[in-house]
């Protein structure tokens, strides 16, 4: 997943690199990047229900889920997002959307059969805690932040270069691309950085909402564990929303590796540390 999230921006880079190369305006350039990643944003909500094959469901289709979502809803002051369940029997949830007023959270339904009702609320205030804080926002303006970095990078070494080498197109072609791809993966580790700040962000939000730190962890444990009884092929359903999940179907250990400056996730370990502390804080018996 982290590849597929690389090449789809890199697919942005090149494309710009090509329209600019073309002859096309700057000005054209970015336009038309950023109106892919705006649409991406408008209709992520959409766009993952459709991934996931997940259903928005009704208070009377689901009651008890709809009724802890407005409890906590109300206990952040926050609007309530659509509800949908993924006929998955991988145990995670999600949330995404442009804004609190057009975003969904989504369990599967494999995470209803394993966890009981302390678990999935903290579940659940975890994903609410992406939805207030605006975190599809946040990763689509970093996303664009970094592909714009790229081309900046590029038109100024290419604009330079030219001027020297007339000669050399495509060496010069091949210079600006390599310069161009490092910038724009420096960008994308530090846009996966962001990723795992904010899925410690929305951990902590969700244990102070809930005031149940431990619930959370119990939750992660189990997910965490059941991860590796379930069947690759199924795991692979989660990957087209893997960056808004709970839970990614791979877990990095506390050591440094490519996987983990890669992850959109901190490993577990650190996520219970942090939840311990915060059970720690609250006095949570």
């Amino acid at each position: 997943m982290s590849m597929t999230l690389f090449g789809l921006g890199l697919l942005y880079v090149v494309l710009a690199a090509v329209l600019y190369a073309l002859g096309f305006s700057a000005i054209f350039v970015i336009g038309l990047t950023g109106a892919m990643l705006l649409g991406q944003w408008w209709f992520s909500d959409s766009l993952a229900l459709a991934a996931m094959r997940a259903v928005v469901v009704q208070p009377e289709q689901a009651p008890q889920l709809h009724a802890m979502v407005d409890r906590l809803c109300a206990m952040a002051d926050m609007d309530k997002p659509r509800i949908g369940i993924a006929d998955s029997d991988v145990p995670n949830a999600f949330a995404t959307g442009r804004s609190p007023s057009r975003s969904v959270v989504v369990v599967t339904t494999g995470l209803l059969k394993r966890l009981d009702q302390e678990e999935l609320e903290g579940v659940l205030a975890h994903e609410l805690s992406h939805v207030a804080h605006r975190d599809v926002t946040v990763m689509t303006i970093a996303s664009f932040t970094a592909i714009l970095a790229g081309f900046m990078a590029r038109s100024a070494m290419w604009g330079s270069m030219l001027r020297d080498r007339r000669d050399q197109t495509a060496i010069v072609f091949l210079v600006v691309m390599l310069v161009s791809f490092l910038v724009y993966f420096i960008s994308f580790v530090l846009i996966r950085a962001l990723s795992r700040y904010r899925e410690l962000g929305a951990d902590r939000g969700g244990a102070l909402l809930t005031g149940r730190p431990s619930a959370l962890a119990r939750a992660l444990q189990k997910i965490s564990g059941e991860m590796g009884r379930i069947p690759t092929r199924d795991i692979r359903q989660m990957e087209p929303v893997s960056a808004f999940a709970f839970a990614p179907a791979l877990t990095g250990g506390r050591g440094i590796s490519l996987e983990s400056i890669l992850s959109t996730h901190p490993s577990l370990e650190r996520r219970l540390e942090q939840l311990a502390r915060i059970s720690t804080e609250l006095g949570e018996r």
